[in-house]
């Protein structure tokens, strides 16, 4: 059984890489990169890194990831968690300079593009998280407490971002974008059903007299 795990832990990192890896690669690419600025090209990367991170964050939290700790997994997490809220700020930061009358709608939720709303619905709960993740010892929030308002805004952040990527037709390769979609609405679906699964059968066991 720990040969097989072993066997198995290369080949899930090389399957995350090939999932964040190739739909990047396939965008640089990408004709339409030929009628853009650096800016643009800089936001529009940025968002697909951060798409790759989100990724990331079930697997690292749900200790699928081999070789790390679980206290490794939480540090990471938390690590990535901040570069994902960066990559948020550079994707959006660039896109206001090249184009600030979009992004003005965007924001206000008046644009008429349907892909919008989805991203800045994800984009604040991702501020949001980040926020209290940094004041989380000042506001005394408790494991318990940090979870109830944490995984409904990680949900939101999933949700919105997936839909926010298959909606936009852009510098990204249609089939690797769907693969990568999928990929990270399959990771947190696992993980929340892990979550709530260990929970049952602690809760169980506390029960038992």
């Amino acid at each position: 059984m720990k040969g097989r795990r072993s066997a198995r832990a290369p080949l899930i990192w090389i399957a995350l890489a090939l999932a964040i890896g190739v739909p990047i690669a396939l965008a640089a690419g990408s004709e339409q990169l030929t009628w853009r600025g650096p800016v643009y090209i800089l936001a529009g990367f940025a968002g697909i890194i951060a798409l790759g991170l989100v990724l990331a964050q079930p697997l690292l939290i749900g200790g699928y990831l081999p070789g790390l700790s679980a206290y490794r997994g939480r540090r990471a997490h938390r690590w990535i968690g901040g570069a994902l809220a960066l990559a948020v700020v550079i994707h959006v930061a660039g896109l206001w300079i090249t184009s600030p009358p979009d992004m003005i709608d965007a924001l206000t939720y008046t644009s008429p593009t349907p892909f919008s709303p989805f991203g800045v619905t994800a984009m604040w709960a991702i501020f949001i998280v980040a926020l209290l993740a940094l004041l989380r010892r000042r506001l005394g929030l408790r494991l318990r407490t940090w979870r109830i308002v944490h995984i409904p805004l990680a949900i939101v952040i999933v949700a919105g971002s997936v839909a926010h990527c298959l909606l936009i037709e852009g510098t990204m390769e249609t089939i690797s974008k769907a693969a990568l979609c999928a990929a990270v609405l399959a990771a947190t679906v696992k993980v929340m059903v892990d979550l709530w699964r260990r929970r049952t059968l602690r809760d169980s066991s506390i029960a038992r007299p």
